[in-house]
């Protein structure tokens, strides 16, 4: 093909045929990791949807999304679930501070006058207790 003869046209579908192509693996990766992460479906079930995504993809993936669609968005709803609630532990334990040290600067906010005794003493007890 000579490049004077590449028209506009041709260049938005080669672009639209990049766009479907990328596409199609995309649908094919989530379709994968979402089958990979699912506990209750047996190691035989899951060979034979990857067989028939490797052999008939498109069909495949149709029926998959159909079947098994809802499974999917609860999945992926647990999934990030687990990883808000891994992430906020892994916060809390990086960069919590004892009650020691909640007592030593509310003292020293005591000390500097940023609050009165009956806010310290309050303030004191939520922590102590």
């Amino acid at each position: 093909m000579v490049i004077a003869d590449f028209t506009a046209s041709d260049a938005f579908l080669t672009v639209l045929e990049i766009f479907f192509f990328v596409v199609y693996f995309w649908i094919l990766i989530t379709l994968l990791s979402d089958l990979l992460r699912d506990h209750e479906l047996s190691g035989w079930w899951k060979a034979v949807w990857v067989l028939f995504l490797v052999a008939v993809p498109m069909v495949t993936a149709l029926i998959y999304l159909i079947f098994r669609g809802q499974g999917m968005r609860e999945r992926a709803v647990k999934e990030q679930a687990d990883a808000r609630k891994h992430f906020e532990s892994y916060v809390r334990e990086t960069a919590s501070t004892s009650p020691v040290d909640e007592l030593h600067k509310l003292a020293d906010l005591k000390d500097s006058g940023a609050i009165s005794d009956e806010e310290y003493e309050r303030m004191k007890a939520k922590l102590v207790a």
